[in-house]
């Protein structure tokens, strides 16, 4: 902390912006030198960046304490476009408010190299804004790899067979882009030492691309656990294979649970059709 006086002016505006002692606390422990740095040169002019954009005294104050690193971010080349990219696609200061909160990462990249062009490989694919739109809530970091790298998983993706017109299309793309080459790789030997065949794993990646970023004891547990009742085979778990997303504990077990108890009363027949139903609603 080279100059106190200045430390103190800062914390000082910083609470008559509505930052709390546990705000301010975790601000200066996430970013120490923002203490250091010039309040009318650096900080002033980010916060009114946001106050300009009709962002409220509240959303400033959460999404700065989440992120405090976007007030050394250039006004210019990064703070003011990455918010015009957000409001853009999510129209108002309230929404881009919700989405920041979830995750600083968005005004920390540049959203023009990143996200804005990726975005545009997704459309020309025939993938909806609507579906766009959600993976940026819900995946903050997925559309903000390099627009070369995205292309290449879309490409790895192609080759399993997804098809494009499918609404697991940018799911499984995602899923791709979680996982180096070498855990992919290892992913997809593993489903085959369960006892999948690559036709098997093809299929089970299209229609549910998440199982693919299961820990293996659970794959291994849930598909253990289906064989083991007698009521299904293989080619069950290939066709639904949301079974694997779902909590072996407290949702599989007891589902199987009053099956059962419905088949020994005679108010069901063959039963083992009705866990996909029930357990895929969820």
């Amino acid at each position: 902390m080279k100059d106190p006086e200045n430390s103190d002016s800062i914390i000082s505006f910083l609470k008559e912006n509505g930052f709390s002692k546990s705000q301010l606390e975790r601000v200066v422990k996430t970013d120490p030198r923002l203490l250091s740095a010039s309040l009318e040169k650096t900080i002033k002019p980010k916060i009114k960046i946001f106050q300009d954009l009709g962002f409220s005294a509240n959303d400033i104050v959460d999404i700065i304490s989440n992120a405090p690193t976007v007030l050394h971010r250039s006004a210019d080349h990064r703070v003011t476009p990455s918010l015009s990219v957000l409001k853009s696609l999510f129209g108002s200061s309230s929404e881009v408010a919700k989405v920041l909160k979830r995750s600083g990462w968005f005004l920390i990249n540049h959203l023009e190299k990143t996200m804005v062009p990726n975005i545009e490989i997704f459309k020309s694919r025939g993938v909806g804004m609507e579906q766009i739109i959600k993976h940026i809530s819900n995946f903050p970091r997925f559309l903000l790899h390099s627009p070369n790298d995205m292309n290449k998983f879309v490409k790895k993706v192609d080759e399993m067979g997804t098809c494009r017109s499918s609404k697991m299309f940018i799911h499984a793309v995602r899923v791709v882009s979680s996982m180096k080459d070498e855990n992919w790789e290892l992913e997809l030997k593993h489903f085959s030492n369960l006892g999948f065949s690559e036709d098997d794993i093809f299929k089970m990646f299209k229609k549910a691309p998440p199982v693919f970023a299961v820990s293996q004891r659970k794959l291994k547990n849930v598909k253990e656990f289906l064989l083991a009742t007698g009521k299904y085979d293989i080619s069950c778990i290939v066709s639904h294979p949301i079974p694997f997303l779902c909590s072996l504990e407290k949702k599989i077990k007891p589902r199987m649970l009053v099956l059962g108890i419905l088949e020994s009363r005679n108010l069901i027949g063959k039963w083992e059709k009705y866990i996909w139903q029930i357990v895929e609603r969820r």
